[in-house]
C-alpha cells in the first residue's frame, strides 16, 4: 500500500495568523516528502477559510519549489470552474515546473453554496456533465490542435501551451456514484473515494461500485485510493484535541453539505451537533471508529482492512482544524510506527 496526504490552508477563526497557517501547511508537507509519501493533494475551494484553495495549480507550484520527490496532486479541480484551455494550461505548466511530477485530479464538485457562486444556476448534482466534456479536451489539448464545439464549451483550433513534461499525465476522478465509477474506468483513470464520517461498509460499497464498472469496461489498469481523516494518538490529550477538532470542523462542514446557516466572512456557522445528520454524523465512537484514528497500533489494523479491500494508496487526510503542533505529531508517529509495517 502506497501513502498520500491531503492537506489544506486552513483557518478555523479569525485569530489563526495565515502566515502561520501557510508555514505550517508546507512543513507538512515536507514531512510527508521526506517519509517517502508518494503524492501530495491539494483541493479546490472558494471563499472558504477552512479549504482556502482557489487554484490548485498555484499551492503545487509552491509546494514543487521546496519538495524533492512527491508528486503533487491535484485533488481536485472542479470542471465546471474552468475552461479546458485554461485547465490543460495550468496543469501542464506545473508538470514543467516539477520536472514531470503532476498527478491530475478532476472531479464535479461538492457545495451547491460554491456552485452558486463560481457557476450560478448550475445544479452541483449536474456537475458530472462538465467532468465528462472537459476530460477527454484536456487529454486531446496536451496533444495538439483541437477545435471544439461541445455542449458546454466552444472554441477554434486551440492548443496547451505548455505541454506536460510526461508523456502520459496520469489523470484520477474523485468518485462516489456509480455514475463517475463508470466514467472514470472507462477512460483509464484512477479512482480516488472518500466515504467522509461513514463507516468501513460505505467504503466496500465503493469497492463494488468500482468492481461493476471494471466488469461492463471489461478490464481496468488503474489505481484505487482511499481518503479518510486520520489522527495518530499516543497520548489521551492528543486524543481529545483530535476528536474535539473534528467535531467541530464538521459542524461547519454541516452547514455547507446541509445549506443550514450563514458564511460570514469566510467562517461557516456551526450547525448544532444536534440537528447534523447523515454524513455528517458527529458521535464521539462512531467519529473515532469510521475515521483513521487511534493509537499506531490501531491504525495498522484499520489499514489492513482497507489494504485487504484492494486500495492501492492510503490518503491521510491531514485537515480537521486540528492545532499545529498536535498534526506534526500525529504525522510523525504515522511516519515512524504506521508505515513501516506497509513498506
Amino acid at each position: 500500500m502506497k501513502f498520500h496526504i491531503a492537506i489544506n490552508l486552513e483557518r478555523m477563526s479569525p485569530q489563526t495568523d495565515m502566515r502561520a497557517v501557510r508555514d505550517h501547511t508546507l512543513a507538512m508537507v515536507q514531512m510527508a516528502d521526506r517519509a517517502g509519501f508518494q503524492t501530495a493533494w491539494a483541493a479546490e475551494h472558494h471563499a472558504l477559510e477552512m479549504t482556502i484553495a482557489p487554484n490548485p495549480f498555484q499551492i503545487l507550484t509552491w509546494w514543487a519549489d521546496h519538495t524533492e520527490q512527491i508528486r503533487l496532486g491535484c485533488g481536485v479541480a472542479n470542471a465546471a470552474y474552468w475552461h479546458p484551455i485554461n485547465l490543460a494550461g495550468e496543469a501542464a505548466m506545473v508538470d514543467l515546473i516539477s520536472g514531470g511530477r503532476l498527478e491530475m485530479g478532476l472531479g464535479s464538485g461538492a457545495y451547491q453554496r460554491e456552485f452558486d457562486r463560481m457557476r450560478p444556476g448550475l445544479d452541483q448534482r449536474d456537475g458530472y456533465k462538465y467532468l465528462q466534456e472537459a476530460l477527454p479536451l484536456v487529454r486531446a489539448l496536451w496533444q495538439g490542435d483541437v477545435a471544439h464545439e461541445g455542449a458546454y464549451w466552444q472554441f477554434p483550433a486551440s492548443t496547451s501551451c505548455p505541454k506536460p513534461v510526461q508523456a502520459e499525465v496520469p489523470i484520477w476522478i474523485a468518485a462516489r456514484s456509480p455514475v463517475t465509477f463508470d466514467y472514470g474506468v472507462q477512460q483509464g483513470c484512477n479512482i480516488m473515494s472518500w466515504p467522509l464520517t461513514m463507516p468501513f461498509a460505505e467504503a466496500e460499497k465503493y469497492r463494488v461500485q468500482l468492481d461493476e464498472a471494471i466488469a461492463k469496461a471489461g478490464g481496468w489498469s488503474g489505481q484505487f485510493a482511499m481518503m479518510r481523516h486520520a489522527g495518530v494518538w499516543a497520548n489521551a490529550t492528543d486524543r481529545a484535541a483530535t476528536m474535539d477538532a473534528i467535531r467541530g470542523v464538521l459542524g461547519q462542514f454541516g452547514n455547507l453539505m446541509m445549506k443550514r446557516g450563514e458564511v460570514r466572512n469566510g467562517f461557516p456557522d456551526r450547525v448544532p451537533f444536534e440537528e447534523l445528520e447523515g454524513n455528517v454524523r458527529v458521535d464521539p465512537g462512531m467519529l473515532e471508529e469510521n475515521l483513521m484514528f487511534g493509537t499506531p497500533e490501531v491504525v495498522i489494523e484499520k489499514l489492513r482492512a482497507y489494504q485487504a479491500l484492494g486500495v492501492d494508496a492510503f490518503i491521510y487526510y491531514a485537515s480537521m482544524g486540528l492545532d499545529m503542533e498536535v498534526q506534526k505529531r500525529s504525522l510523525q508517529l504515522f511516519i515512524d510506527h504506521v508505515m513501516p509495517e506497509f513498506s
